[in-house]
């Protein structure tokens, strides 16, 4: 496409998109009151669209105007006369005021409104005659009937746009003139009438226009969709009574007779009628097209529509032992099967919350089949008893609200998710009493005072427990969410087993000396006893955990617990007992016990060994599944585990099976072999030695140690070793899953192209590989090509297109100017060149280079071809050249001319053929032949002779020739071919032109003559014009474009795109034939477009968001200006001079921020894409090859309104973003509101969801009525409401973004559903990929088909800053690497909230994808993942396509997200789904599950616990003395398992290990010095202080979850970074998590540095503790490191003057916690609710009195005193410091009138104790440093009795001590901040701190910014300089 037809293009898309704009290019809404009619109005449509006209036409005719609000608020007046409804009475105050403002205007006299009907009906005809109606449509017509219509596309578009806007204007009068006169004209009624016919396409539609067929929308025309719609006809059904109404524009059909038999909602049916039809004719096309004529839709079809709809249903019935509504499948006709399914769906898209109970619909279908069937059977349409009300048939109200009511009332019940889980009955719960016969009690109707039906009454809050009167509310069903640890063991308990028998094998054989002898044998026998006592263990946990649900479980499911807790109980007991006997006789030869025991253990252990293994072999488990006949079978089964609805058969093949169990096993191997070598054995002999010291002095009086073999000692010893043990299986895991997945990822070809140069040498190799890949071989027909074309040709010229087109997307996206535009795009290859011409950008300077070894060689031709083809790129430029300038100078000249050009070819030809080009031409003149080609192309590139003087003077300045002798380039044309000609002749030959003599006399003579080249054809055919235009660039371009694009962005996608081809996919199939899907957005409040104020405001640094993007992004920024037509150096008072400019800054702004704006752009590449393909392959439709000429055949121009494959798009693609508070939004006039409607007017395709809030008075009540809708931009740009369904109540009753997904699923379409965040990106490029990915649903994956595709993801933020690029790299690794693996072998891949392509049907009918209960699926996304596995799903992960995703680019932002994920895994490992996944894998996925789940956090959790338990006991060791003594007699403690204990820990703190996938995820995709260069600038820009910083939140919240909940959804912002976080906002988010943790750690390494002992000296002691300081270290200053401006001192100041603020404020009722100390400080408590909690918190604190036990031993003053007298006295110390710290602290209000007295008794308490203080070192042993030792004492032991005091805060406030404890409290916080502070403001002192701060954080190009912009803002009062 020339640059010309590009601007016009582009210039038709402008106009179109300002045809469909409503607001300006601010994006605000319009004026007046068109769009702001309130909801609670019933017929606010009409309403609406009469004051849009009335807008509209406002200038044209304001009387009219007039009269269109007049009639409007007469009809809101009959609506609402009293106004009750929320905003009416506004609304017509506001209209009734635009009213009189209009009869202000108008000219003086009365008003005769006795003429508004007949100005009403001259408007209207006056309209039509202005507008030319009839002409409009007959243009549009033949337009559309044109065989060129391909070629005019926009002019179409902008014809059928017109002619919408004026008929719905038109549609708007006849409706007012209807209500206005019952007695119109006859002649005005025809002409109403015609008129009337021509709106039918007006009807609002979602995709398909069933209600009223329209002309314009294509697709109606398609087979496959009229079949499906003559298949849902009313045919032999029960006849409609006659006043049930049916829209004349379409028949009846199966939906309208269920529609009138049950009552459903008007819209559901509509939508739902939409739905099947959508269903059925995708299916239909995917089998075959039908016959034209007469489609009819398969029979294969509808059964496997009516199979994978009704397969939960199917399911149900066999798990139950029922009998489906259908006594036998095959007798069930395809017309009832379409009736079953088009029943469900009906249900299903009304039942809103009830739609996340799946078996509870297969309830309510089972039961209204039953219905419909003897309905049918008595042939007579009527009621259904289960629907019918006072009001006629409502099936919401009958049979989903009373659902609804039961489960809002116990949502309610959960006090806003503070309420434990065990006292409310949530989702599952209520989903699950489907799962036994016993919900048939229930009855049909519903038997409402069933218990079922029981609402719990209202919570009552107790003192010390939340919680409520369980008596009078149902219990839960089969699980309960008991808030405690033990869920890991309970879940997991095959792990615990497994990892406790294998400790203690292994000690047992390592204090045997690994020596195999019966003494082993016999101490190794012992690992019975323990097996059975932890089954008894769990056994007793499964009574515990059943605790509130078994009033409502089955009775079979607690016999089975019970049984169990008995056997379990005797078996422990039998076999310990026959252990301990079998000891006891040891020394007997042949004991008859000791045989028996074994004997028993052999065959239990044969049995476990049978059922755990052999039953996941696919081959075993149906070999079993034969046996359960037998009942001995059968109930073993049972008692091994309990038989659910969800989780059967969850087995995989053989060959999986295998994969995964040797990963396992070798892991398993390398960690037990690891654990006993450098572990286990190395501490046996140590253990001995100290078990045997005796008479040890303690330093302390002790209590257990001494007299028991030194046990604490021992424990001390092996406990870190111990938490190692159990969490190093992690460690293990984490690197051998990172070698399996970087040898997956090379096996898939991943990072064949990993740089820009193997995007040039391998670019002959794409089209082919694309060909393969995602191209639809076309059948006939090849494009009218010449048939012996070569392939290589062919498929590059199907290939430009596609490649042309994202190339045009990247420049339209900034990434590449217009220059790199131009040298990417890739010619169409016509059919007149016999070779590939390849892309400019491998081309460029190649024609110099030739050039220069042409004229430099002066050996042998062969050589010289040599030379030149060692790059193929020059060959092919030579070639090019060569085949170009022949094509061209024979297409403009004639006669002679082409004869001369035919004699020359013809002689080089046989120059080359006889080896003796250097001797026939002079090659040292090619500069010369090359210099007369240029110019003459660039006179022939022009578009006309006379259309460009410059080029014309440039040529007679080269010839040297007079303006009269060349008027025009015509003659300057000439010139130049005759310059060429001579040239050529008498300074390029050498040949011996004797040979042909008659034919160069000829020319010779021609030329004498003046005749030759004396006319030339000027070019205008478009292919020779590009060729001319090509031919100059590649003959002037002399700079190598090795560097195109030189925009990062643009590489790596072209780099991941070009790397796809040649992955394994399936191949993909035309889009007429391919699985259609939809893409579903979830929005809430976000940023949907950044304002103008938005991007220039500035932070206290002067920095804006504008300007902050400008630095990170200049290339794009000079390329967005560029396109916009501003010079770069244009100031910006230019840019913000035009609207249009304004608009397009917004847009490109938040394209590169985390806004709804980018996602919507990127998934509308998908419809692009479609569409381009669907363009592209029509050549093989036989219906329309015929319009298309050989020329256009891959030509795309306009392909985006070409009808048909715009129809074949929106056929298979469909995007509904749910907005959920749009209409709250849009009544508030939010500006959000006016951005989502842009973006609908600038995209048709999209569709917004929301919930619509309907506030009405009844009886002086306030009535809510919320209604689910889905709207789209109508042809005025304005929301078109397409459906409305009412819904029961509030639909948020669990967590936000589930609801809000839930609501909206109905209006999805398609086989699948791709789940996309909004904080989510897409590219054109890989939307071409979509159809492959979707037939992977077709595709062999395992025993199951997949039912969630897993898709790659790329990580956008990383370039924001250095902490935005640690978390890009962490997320990349595993969204690439990590799910790699998890897909492949381990087969444990679940859905993370990332862009995973759903099998729609499947998921939609077993619950939906994701789970609502509040707070216990607070990370909902993943529970989808859980759902599909437990319900017999696949899920798979795919690499050859990826999207775009935003993450968190600040480190409190990324804080709040972990801290939610870690949250939300703990609430997971109190879920049920994560139970019965534990419970229900094998043994090897099971550990597969864990480990990529809810382990990851536990283990995370133990190794900061590991530095606890190691600091803990080196701290017992110091303090008690022990650890010197035994130094001293034995050199033992500095041994190998300590010394790799500690190692492994300090490598886990530094993130080695967790940056190994990382690393060789780098080394996959970038190479290896690549990945060397990345990975030490993370670690120079300080990746692990990060990373340690991040285990502490991880660790922090997912420990507080499980104890106390308190997981909530942290809204984290997802902005730009660039404003200074104060240091009080960083000490709340992180006091308690990072900072307390932090200096607990600092204390115990004081602790151990002061009265620890080392033989080593300094360096042992910084050996053993550097990973622990560098973790403390980590804690406390990370959050200041990577604080923007953190160290800059005027910064300082103002933050130290905050906190001090915010410290000392006292707060007070309403004020927050950023406000006040106080408030925070309570907030902060919040979680402790609890009574377990309160206990659990108690004990947690109590090791904070260790240090003054310890410490009161090692003071100089108790000398060798170890009596309890010394601690006893120290505790009276502390009182008295307590006494007179509240004597210094008391209240100022309560002693205002003692204010002398108190300062009195505070001065005398100060001299008192500084005199004792002083007294006491005097004359006693008390030393100062004891004093120190004091407050290192007493500083721990006040903390613990502060945080025992805040657990029992209740208790604290009864006895009136909470005060002083607040106090206390406040005291401990302003020391702990000076602690942190004072390092930062010494810091801060040093200017180079903040210079280096800030390059660590941004980039240099930002940095520099930065610093500049803090000198050009000079007296900013915000900057603080």
């Amino acid at each position: 496409m020339s640059h010309g037809e590009h601007l016009w293009e582009r210039l038709v898309r402008a106009a179109l998109r300002r045809e469909r704009l409503a607001s300006d290019a601010y994006g605000r809404p319009d004026t007046g009151f068109a769009g702001n009619v309130p909801s609670s109005l019933a017929n606010n449509r009409d309403i609406d669209g009469i004051l849009r006209i009335a807008d509209e036409i406002q200038d044209d005719n304001p009387n009219v105007s007039r009269i269109l609000c007049e009639h409007a608020y007469s009809l809101a007046q009959n609506l609402d006369p009293n106004s009750e409804g929320r905003g009416v009475l506004q609304f017509k105050t506001g209209l009734m005021s635009l009213i009189k403002q209009k009869l202000a205007k108008r000219e003086a006299g009365a008003i005769d409104r006795s003429r508004d009907i007949v100005r009403l009906q001259e408007f209207y005809k006056s309209y039509r005659e202005k507008n030319n109606v009839v002409k409009l449509r007959e243009e549009e017509m033949k337009l559309r009937e044109s065989a060129a219509y391909s070629a005019k596309l926009g002019e179409l578009e902008r014809k059928t746009v017109k002619r919408k806007r004026v008929f719905a204007t038109l549609k708007v009068l006849r409706s007012v003139l209807e209500q206005l006169d019952k007695d119109i004209p006859e002649e005005l009624q025809r002409m109403m009438d015609a008129d009337a016919a021509m709106t039918e396409d007006l009807i609002a539609y979602n995709i398909i226009p069933l209600d009223g067929l329209s002309t314009t929308n294509a697709i109606v025309t398609f087979p496959e969709v009229r079949a499906a719609m003559e298949a849902l006809r009313f045919r032999d059904l029960p006849t409609m009574p006659p006043d049930f109404q049916i829209p004349a524009t379409r028949v009846a059909d199966i939906f309208d007779f269920l529609h009138y038999v049950f009552g459903f909602q008007r819209d559901n049916v509509s939508n739902q009628r939409e739905h099947v039809v959508h269903l059925l004719s995708n299916e239909q096309s995917m089998v075959f097209i039908p016959d034209d004529v007469d489609p009819r839709l398969d029979n294969n079809v509808v059964q496997r529509v009516f199979q994978k709809s009704l397969d939960n249903y199917i399911k149900w019935c066999i798990y139950l032992d029922i009998q489906p509504v259908w006594s036998s499948l095959g007798a069930v006709t395809k017309e009832k099967k379409l009736l079953f399914v088009s029943l469900y769906f009906l249900i299903w898209g009304e039942a809103a919350n009830i739609r996340f109970l799946p078996e509870c619909l297969c309830y309510i279908f089972h039961h209204m089949a039953r219905e419909m069937d003897e309905i049918l059977r008595q042939q007579v349409a009527q009621r259904a008893n289960s629907c019918n009300s006072e009001n006629g048939a409502s099936f919401l109200k009958e049979v989903i609200t009373p659902l609804y009511e039961v489960v809002a009332a116990e949502a309610a019940n959960n006090d806003n998710g503070k309420a434990p889980h065990s006292t409310w009955r949530n989702y599952d719960d209520f989903n699950e009493f489907f799962w036994s016969l016993r919900c048939f009690e229930l009855s049909w109707p519903w038997r409402k005072n069933y218990s079922f039906f029981q609402k719990p009454k209202p919570r009552i809050k107790l003192l010390l427990k939340t919680g409520g009167d369980g008596s009078h509310r149902r219990g839960k069903t089969s699980f309960v969410e008991h808030r405690t640890f033990l869920h890991l063991y309970h879940s997991f308990h095959r792990l615990w087993l497994f990892l406790v028998m294998m400790f203690q094998g292994l000690v047992i054989i390592a204090f045997n000396n690994h020596k195999w002898n019966s003494k082993t044998i016999r101490e190794l026998l012992s690992l019975g006893p323990t097996f059975v006592i932890m089954k008894f263990i769990e056994s007793i946990l499964d009574i515990v955990m059943m605790y509130g649900a078994y009033s409502t479980t089955r009775h079979m499911a607690i016999a089975r617990i019970l049984l169990r807790f008995l056997w379990f109980g005797a078996a422990s007991g039998f076999i310990s007992f026959l252990y301990v006997k079998a000891l006891q006789e040891q020394n007997q030869s042949d004991s008859a016990v000791y045989r028996l025991y074994v004997i028993v253990i052999v065959i239990y252990a044969s049995v476990q060994f049978f059922l755990s293994f052999l039953m996941r072999i696919a081959f075993c488990h149906h070999l079993t599944n034969q046996c359960d006949r037998w009942p001995a079978i059968r109930f073993l089964k049972w008692m091994r585990q309990e038989r659910y609805y969800v989780g059967c058969d969850m087995y995989e093949r053989n060959r999986d099976f295998l994969k995964y169990m040797i990963f396992w096993l070798v892991i398993l191997g390398a960690k037990f072999s690891f654990a006993y070598f450098l572990q286990i054995k190395p501490l046996v002999e140590p253990t001995r030695v100290i078990v045997d010291q005796d008479r040890i002095q303690y330093s302390w009086h002790d209590f257990v140690s001494q007299n028991n073999h030194n046990a604490l000692a021992v424990a001390s010893l092996w406990s870190p070793v111990i938490a190692i043990y159990l969490l190093d299986i992690h460690v293990f895991y984490t690197v051998f899953s990172a070698i399996w997945g970087f040898l997956l990822g090379a096996r898939d070809r991943l990072g064949e192209i990993q740089s820009l140069e193997s995007v040039h040498r391998d670019f002959e190799q794409f089209p082919s590989a694309f060909m393969d890949s995602l191209h639809v071989p076309l059948p006939g027909s090849t494009f009218n090509f010449v048939k012996d074309v070569e392939a290589s040709k062919m498929d590059a010229a199907r290939f430009s297109p596609f490649w042309n087109e994202i190339v045009r997307n990247l420049r339209e996206e900034d990434y590449i100017s217009d220059l790199e535009m131009e040298l990417l795009l890739m010619p169409k290859n016509s059919s007149k060149l016999r070779l590939v011409q390849w892309p400019l950008f491998l081309l460029a300077s190649k024609i110099f280079l030739a050039k220069d070894i042409a004229i430099e060689h002066n050996e042998s031709q062969d050589e010289l071809w040599e030379k030149i083809c060692r790059d193929d790129y020059m060959k092919y430029a030579v070639e090019e050249c060569f085949s170009t300038i022949k094509y061209i100078l024979q297409e403009i000249l004639e006669g002679e001319g082409i004869l001369w050009v035919a004699r020359i070819y013809e002689d080089i030809e046989i120059s080359i053929e006889k080896k003796n080009i250097l001797g026939d031409f002079q090659l040292n003149k090619l500069p010369l032949v090359i210099s007369r080609v240029t110019a003459l192309m660039g006179l022939l590139k022009e578009e006309t002779p006379d259309s460009n003087k410059g080029a014309v003077k440039a040529v007679q300045d080269l010839y040297d020739v007079k303006e009269a002798e060349t008027p025009d380039s015509n003659k300057g044309a000439v010139k130049a071919v005759q310059d060429l000609y001579d040239v050529v002749r008498h300074d390029m030959l050498s040949i011996n032109m004797r040979e042909n003599y008659e034919t160069w006399n000829l020319l010779s003579k021609a030329r004498n003559e003046g005749r030759l080249f004396s006319n030339l054809k000027w070019p205008k055919d478009p292919e020779l014009k590009l060729q001319v235009k090509r031919l100059y660039s590649l003959l002037t371009i002399k700079d190598s474009a090795a560097n195109v694009p030189k925009n990062l962005e643009a590489r790596r996608r072209l780099e991941y795109f070009t790397n796809s081809l040649f992955m394994e996919m399936p191949p993909a199939k035309a889009v007429q034939q391919m699985l259609s899907f939809s893409v579903f957005t979830p929005y809430y409040s976000e940023n949907v477009l950044y304002s103008l104020p938005e991007l220039q405001k500035k932070n206290e640094d002067g920095i804006s968001i504008l300007f902050y993007l400008q630095k990170i992004f200049p290339d794009e920024w000079k390329n967005f200006l560029a396109r916009i037509g501003l010079d770069e150096n244009a100031v910006e008072s230019e840019l913000f001079d035009s609207p249009n400019e304004i608009l397009e800054l917004r847009f490109w702004a938040s394209y590169r921020g985390q806004t709804l704006a980018r996602t919507v752009r990127g998934m509308m590449y998908y419809r692009k894409a479609l569409m381009l393909q669907a363009y592209l392959e029509r050549a093989g439709a036989g219906d329309i090859e015929a319009s298309i000429s050989s020329n256009d055949a891959t030509n795309t121009q306009g392909f985006e309104f070409s009808p048909e494959a715009r129809a074949q798009a929106d056929l298979k693609f469909t995007y509904v973003v749910t907005c959920q508070i749009y209409g709250k939004q849009k009544e508030e006039q939010k500006r959000e509101a006016a951005d989502i409607a842009l973006l609908m007017q600038r995209n048709e395709a999209l569709r917004v969801a929301f919930i619509d809030e309907v506030e009405t008075l009844q009886d002086g009540n306030v009535h809510k009525e919320f209604y689910s809708k889905l709207v789209k931009a109508d042809v005025n740009g304005k929301d078109m409401e397409i459906y409305s369904i009412k819904l029961p109540g509030n639909p948020k009753l669990g967590e936000g973004k589930p609801e809000n997904q839930n609501h909206a699923v109905i209006f999805t379409r398609g086989n699948a559903v791709q789940t996309i965040d909004m904080n989510q990106d897409n590219y054109f490029e890989e939307a071409l990929k979509m159809r492959n990915l979707l037939e992977e649903f077709n595709s062999n994956h395992g025993i199951r088909p997949p039912t969630i595709l897993g898709v790659r993801e790329h990580i956008f933020t990383g370039s924001v800053s250095s902490l935005a690029s640690f978390m890009s790299n962490q997320e990349s690794s595993f969204v690439t690497l990590g799910q790699r693996v998890l897909a492949n072998p381990l087969k444990v891949r679940m859905h993370y909230g990332h862009p995973d392509v759903f099998d729609r049907v499947f998921h939609i009918t077993r619950g939906g994808i994701s789970k609502a209960s509040r707070v216990i699926n607070i990370s909902e996304d993943i529970y989808s993942g859980f759902n599909s596995t437990l319900r017999q799903g696949n899920i798979t992960h795919h690499e050859y396509i990826q999207v775009g995703k935003g993450r968190d680019v600040g480190l409190n932002q990324i804080a709040l997200f972990e801290g939610k994920v870690a949250g939300g895994n703990g609430e997971q490992v109190l879920s049920r789904d994560v139970y019965r996944l534990g419970q229900l894998f094998d043994f090897f996925r099971m550990m597969s599950f864990y480990f990529t789940t809810v382990g990851y956090y536990f283990c995370t959790m133990l190794t900061v616990l590991t530095v606890y338990i190691f600091l803990y006991g080196k701290a017992y060791l110091a303090l008690s003395g022990v650890g010197e003594t035994i130094q001293v007699r034995a050199k033992i403690m500095n041994n190998t398992a300590l010394s790799a204990a500690m190692n492994t820990q300090f490598l886990l703190q530094i993130g080695i290990f967790t940056a190994i996938p990382m690393i060789l995820g780098f080394i996959l995709e970038q190479g290896f010095l690549k990945a060397m260069v990345s990975f030490v600038t993370m670690q120079l820009q300080l990746c692990s202080v990060f990373f340690t910083f991040s285990l502490g939140t991880r660790t922090h919240y997912f420990g507080r979850t499980i104890l106390h909940g308190g997981a909530r959804y942290q809204a984290t912002g997802r902005g730009f970074v660039v404003r200074h976080i104060k240091f009080s906002e960083n000490y709340r988010l992180y006091s308690r998590s990072h900072f307390v943790k932090g200096l607990e750690v600092v204390l115990l390494l004081i602790v151990y540095l002061a009265y620890g002992y080392s033989e080593g000296g300094a360096l042992s002691y910084i050996l053993l503790s550097i990973s622990s300081w560098f973790m403390a270290l980590s804690w406390l200053f990370a959050p200041y490191l990577f604080n923007p401006s953190g160290f800059e001192w005027q910064k300082t100041v103002e933050d130290f003057r905050d906190w001090t603020n915010w410290l000392l404020y006292r707060g007070g009722i309403g004020v927050k916690g950023e406000e006040s100390w106080e408030a925070w400080w309570d907030e902060e408590l919040a979680h402790i609710r609890t009574f377990s909690g309160r206990v659990m918190e108690t004990i947690l604190s109590l090791r904070f009195f260790i240090f003054q036990y310890g410490i009161v031993y090692k003071l100089n003053i108790q000398g060798s005193d170890t009596s309890l007298t010394v601690y006893g006295l120290s505790w009276v110390v502390l009182a008295v410091i307590i006494v007179l710290f509240k004597v210094f602290t008391f209240s100022q209000k309560v002693s205002v009138n003692f204010q002398l007295l108190l300062r009195f008794i505070q001065g005398i308490s100060f001299l008192l104790a500084m005199a004792g203080i002083t007294v006491a070192v005097l004359l006693t042993d008390l030393s100062v440093t004891d004093i120190f030792a004091s407050i290192l004492a007493f500083v721990p032991t006040g903390w613990g009795i502060l945080c025992i005091a805040a657990a029992w805060k209740p208790v604290m406030k009864r006895i009136g001590l909470w005060k002083s404890v607040r106090s206390l409290a406040r005291l401990y916080d302003a020391g702990m901040g000076m602690i942190i502070f004072i390092p930062i403001a010494l810091c801060s002192w040093f200017p180079f701190v903040s210079t280096f701060q800030t390059r660590l954080m941004f980039n240099q190009a930002f940095s520099r910014g930065l610093e500049i912009s803090l000198i050009l803002a000079g007296n900013n009062p915000n900057t603080g300089i």
